[in-house]
């Protein structure tokens, strides 16, 4: 299966962005190897901008550069871009809505032997607390490269979520993404698996082996996390009468809390969250890392059927 990490896509996509639009404008805290902006400096290096080690003073940049009718692409690494600059990002995007897309890199515990203090298993929940913003986590490749091209038709601030290691390639290049609305790629009766990022790819293996044993499930890319497709949370809640939700993050905040936030409200029904179980990350491994916080196929069949249990109950 061919494989590619989504901020490979980012770095190619920011390239093919700035050949169609001339106002586009790259920004990077002196990481643009590692989240592949390089990529749009070489290409066109009087639209970028290195801020430097400085994470709060580039947002403030990019606040002023969109705020001067540029459209502004600003990234870092997700501990840094939403942990680091998270009050310039609240005040001086968010608050004045201004067109500038922090494009984060190396999210989640995939990030591997950096370890804890670099793994941002918070920014999902940190970035869809702000008003005005939108938060984005593509599953592959393909889909990472919509993302990119369809947030600069989106006026407005916008937090888009990029892993470091790469993963399946799910979609065709040029499928129908559209921001704010999530993607059934399986159709099911029994459960419904709601996924985003790495995980998605997951539960589509996930749902093969348990359609071997007769339990069929719905499996649904959640890539937007903000605003979230609630109509679809609750029509395949009422439609297969229990929700399985699995993200890289915390369940604290992220996708999961989201989904349950949408069930209360219009379709009570079982909800069993996957992800990162409140605690730190470390180092090691990617593939080991996962096994250990239970982010396998194995662990979402498992899953599975304890939901079922419940539903039935």
């Amino acid at each position: 299966m061919e494989k590619i990490a989504t901020r490979e896509a980012y770095g190619k996509a920011l390239v093919e962005l700035g050949q169609a639009h001339g106002d586009v404008v790259v920004m990077d805290a002196d990481l643009s190897k590692s989240t592949k902006t390089a990529d749009f400096a070489k290409a066109f290096p009087e639209r970028f901008i290195n801020a430097g080690i400085a994470e709060q003073n580039m947002i403030g940049m990019a606040a002023g550069l969109a705020a001067a009718g540029k459209t502004v692409y600003a990234s870092s690494f997700a501990i840094f871009a939403a942990g680091r600059a998270f009050e310039q990002v609240r005040n001086s995007l968010a608050y004045g809505k201004l067109n500038v897309k922090v494009c984060a890199t190396h999210a989640g515990i995939t990030v591997g032997e950096d370890g804890g203090s670099h793994q941002a298993i918070e920014d999902i929940a940190i970035m869809r607390s702000i008003p005005n913003m939108r938060v984005i986590v593509p599953a592959d490749g393909p889909s990472a490269r919509q993302a990119v091209l369809k947030l600069y038709g989106q006026e407005g601030p916008a937090y888009l979520r990029l892993g470091r290691s790469s993963v399946p390639v799910i979609y065709d290049p040029d499928f129908d993404f559209t921001i704010g609305k999530g993607i059934e790629l399986r159709p099911g009766t029994d459960a419904t698996l709601i996924a985003c990022g790495i995980m998605v790819a997951k539960c589509l293996e996930a749902a093969k082996v348990l359609a071997g044993e007769g339990i069929e499930v719905s499996v649904v890319d959640m890539h937007t996390i903000k605003p979230l497709d609630t109509e679809l949370v609750i029509r395949k809640a009422k439609e297969t009468g229990a929700i399985l939700t699995a993200e890289e993050h915390n369940i604290i905040g992220g996708l999961g809390s989201a989904v349950c936030e949408a069930v209360s409200a219009g379709a009570p029904v079982p909800v069993l969250r996957m992800g990162i179980n409140d605690t730190f990350g470390q180092s090691g491994s990617p593939d080991d890392l996962l096994q250990h916080y239970g982010l396998t196929v194995d662990q979402i069949i498992h899953n599975v059927r304890i939901l079922l249990k419940k539903k039935q109950h």
